[in-house]
């Protein structure tokens, strides 16, 4: 970069050291980002900030994306690179920012854990013999029978329960309510759970999952009771409530193919939401491809 472009840069620094009072670490990622961005330039043979485009302020993103910068690191770059031609535009040194347009990479969306059906088998195969663990049974079949957000489960009462029509109404995400069906097992269990709940019941509540006190049972409770059973069964990870809304939602496309349906159970306003559960179902597939096609499995000694 020529002399003029370098004082520009130092006096963005000593605007934004003095006046808006950032700290040293943040100072520090300001000027590595903004120099390597002039290093970039200098690749292009741009020497002055009037020179830079939209257009190359999008080839230094994308190639920084190749050199496998993350996403978060990519909006920083930006956000430092935005902030600096703002500071030009003040200063009636540059028209508009060749930044303002330019998106960072979306970050990678993280795959939601799941169980297979062995593990939740082993999961649910409670010696429910207490009340306290009966209780706790109808909780973890009907997390896994209907898919459902613990939010969902813990505000659950007994008008939302339908045993006879094998069918629950759920209050979820925006006041929207859905109905979703119950397994056979999960109805069992709910069974042997209400005809205890009476006992737990001291205060008159409506709902369906008691503390021993008798209040509704809080989100916290239902989460430590399910680390408790997962780890009385054995289970190597931890296991959480969402953990068992994740494997319904996948075993169900697993064994339907039918994102639609799985959408309505989960009771998604966008199906984009829905489908991070086919790259699970790929992902299972490719397993068994793996381990099945005689061209695709390695040759074993």
């Amino acid at each position: 970069m020529d002399d003029s472009a370098q004082r520009q840069l130092e006096q963005f620094f000593k605007k934004i050291r003095y006046e808006r009072q950032l700290s040293p670490h943040t100072l520090s990622n300001y000027a590595r980002d903004l120099n390597r961005f002039a290093a970039f330039l200098v690749q292009q043979d741009i020497t002055r900030w009037q020179d830079v485009t939209e257009t190359l302020v999008r080839q230094f993103v994308a190639q920084r994306h190749r050199q496998q910068l993350s996403a978060r690191s990519s909006a920083r770059e930006l956000s430092a690179l935005r902030s600096f031609f703002n500071f030009l535009i003040s200063e009636q040194q540059l028209d508009f920012n060749p930044a303002q347009h330019v998106q960072a990479p979306k970050p990678k969306q993280a795959l939601p854990r799941t169980l297979d059906v062995d593990q939740v088998q082993q999961l649910l195969e409670i010696d429910a013999t207490t009340p306290l663990a009966i209780r706790d049974k109808a909780i973890l079949e009907l997390f896994y029978s209907s898919g459902l957000r613990l939010s969902e489960l813990v505000s659950l009462d007994l008008a939302q329960l339908d045993l006879r029509q094998a069918m629950l109404r759920v209050t979820g995400k925006g006041n929207k309510t859905r109905h979703v069906p119950i397994g056979r097992k999960a109805i069992a269990a709910l069974r042997d759970w209400l005809q205890l709940r009476s006992d737990f019941n001291k205060q008159g509540s409506t709902a369906v999952f008691l503390s021993e006190r008798g209040n509704r049972l809080s989100r916290r409770s239902v989460q430590q009771r399910l680390r408790h059973w997962a780890q009385r069964q054995g289970m190597v990870s931890h296991v959480h409530p969402h953990m068992l809304r994740h494997s319904f939602a996948s075993h169900l496309l697993e064994s339907s193919g039918d994102l639609r349906a799985v959408q309505e159970l989960l009771g998604h306003s966008d199906i984009n939401t829905t489908q991070i559960y086919t790259h699970l179902d790929f992902q299972h597939l490719a397993r068994v491809y793996d381990q099945a096609h005689p061209r695709a499995n390695k040759k074993r000694k």
